[in-house]
């Protein structure tokens, strides 16, 4: 099965995550997916394939090498589409040697994507893209992902000439709700070091990502009869904006970028005994991002001397941390990468993640694993696309990856 036909094959499962659900995994359309996976990995000639009781698949590719003096990797991608956007009936068309022009995704709905609204196309003219009608995400975050590992996995197994050491593989539940690694079996994954196939274009290597942290503020007022309000009345929804107004303007994410981070208002609801805001925190600097929550504590304390003590809770859980730190020590794992893509004629893009990936959260784990490109734009909504010609080249590089990896010779610099 090619890189196409395995794509238009699973984007047509409709895996979307459901941040509502107290389930794990969040929606049971994964579980049918990840059984349709697992079936799909033993045709292939993939060993020790196993889907548990959480939804995670795993596999191995057995080693060509077996007294390799390398490493042993793993790829990983998440099966969940985004809950932004429907995934129901998905309907992707392939636009064939794109025209540099407007690409119509429906008729009756009038649904254009053009080149002036969404620049990156005009890096594809010639090619072959993939996209949807208009009405549902594509899925191609991360069933890109997906395709290209199962594409060189049969590949792989398929030329046993290959030299390559132990490989393994891992689909997971729940990425795009942030629970993508809450119940990986690391026994299942025994690499050394690893990669999730996550990306956007094609070339993009990422090994720093935001370090992240969630808010919940609950505001408790004192509701008085307006018109004997006066001196007594707590108006909780008032001390709520009052609280949001008290954040610099300049730490939004509207108004931030590159390295920058931010506190986000996510949500907000209220009346006047009671009112709740949700933040999120984001900042590649593990001081900055300190010193934004601290921020937050004082805010609270203020309001909470302000009014009376008890008015303001703030509780703030962090999410994940940033993996450079424990990608540094083996920078082997981006060198690499760099050296194929020189070998594939692909140019490179490396960049901080504004935002998170299960890597982050795998290297902290234990597993260092930074976050290769896929080839897909524009995720989480009806304007998703991906280039065939760039998933194919994703394929090469991770049979390339494995090449490298059969010997020591992947540790040694660039």
């Amino acid at each position: 099965m090619d890189i196409t036909q395995r794509f238009l094959k699973y984007v047509s499962q409709n895996t979307q995550s459901d941040p509502l659900s107290d389930t794990f995994p969040s929606s049971p359309s994964q579980l049918i997916f990840a059984d349709l996976l697992a079936e799909e990995m033993k045709s292939i000639g993939i060993s020790q394939v196993n889907r548990d009781e959480n939804g995670y698949v795993y596999g191995l590719i057995p080693a060509t090498v077996p007294d390799s003096k390398g490493a042993t990797l793993a790829f990983l991608a998440h099966m969940d589409t985004a809950p932004d956007a429907s995934g129901e009936a998905v309907k992707p068309r392939i636009i064939r040697k794109y025209n540099g022009k407007n690409i119509l995704l429906n008729d009756k709905e009038n649904l254009i994507m053009s080149p002036e609204d969404f620049p990156d196309l005009t890096k594809y003219i010639g090619q072959d893209l993939i996209v949807t009608d208009g009405t549902t995400l594509l899925g191609d975050d991360n069933k890109a992902g997906i395709a290209e590992i199962m594409t060189a996995a049969e590949y792989l197994l398929a030329h046993p000439e290959i030299p390559h050491g132990n490989v393994y593989l891992c689909f997971t539940p729940d990425e795009e709700v942030g629970k993508g690694v809450d119940y990986i079996n690391l026994k299942k994954l025994p690499a050394d070091f690893a990669y999730t196939v996550d990306g956007g274009e094609i070339g993009e290597i990422e090994y720093e990502n935001f370090n992240a942290a969630s808010v919940q503020i609950q505001i408790t007022g004192l509701s008085i009869h307006p018109g004997s309000a006066k001196g007594k009345m707590r108006n909780a929804s008032s001390i709520a904006m009052e609280f949001d107004q008290m954040l610099p303007r300049f730490e939004k994410p509207e108004n931030t970028e590159g390295y920058e981070g931010f506190i986000h208002l996510t949500g907000m609801q209220g009346c006047v005994e009671t009112a709740s805001l949700e933040y999120i925190i984001r900042d590649h600097d593990r001081e900055l991002f300190a010193k934004k929550k601290e921020r937050m504590h004082k805010i609270a304390a203020y309001l909470n001397e302000k009014y009376v003590e008890g008015t303001v809770k703030l509780d703030i859980t962090d999410s994940y941390y940033n993996m450079k730190e424990q990608i540094i020590p083996h920078m082997h794992l981006v060198e690499n990468v760099l050296k194929v893509y020189d070998k594939l004629k692909i140019t490179p893009k490396v960049q901080p993640i504004r935002g998170g990936t299960d890597g982050a959260r795998l290297s902290f784990m234990g597993l260092p694993c930074p976050n290769l490109g896929t080839g897909g734009h524009n995720f989480h909504g009806p304007y998703e696309f991906v280039c065939i010609q760039s998933m194919e080249k994703s394929v090469q590089v991770l049979i390339e990856l494995c090449k490298l990896y059969s010997t020591d010779q992947a540790f040694h610099s660039v």
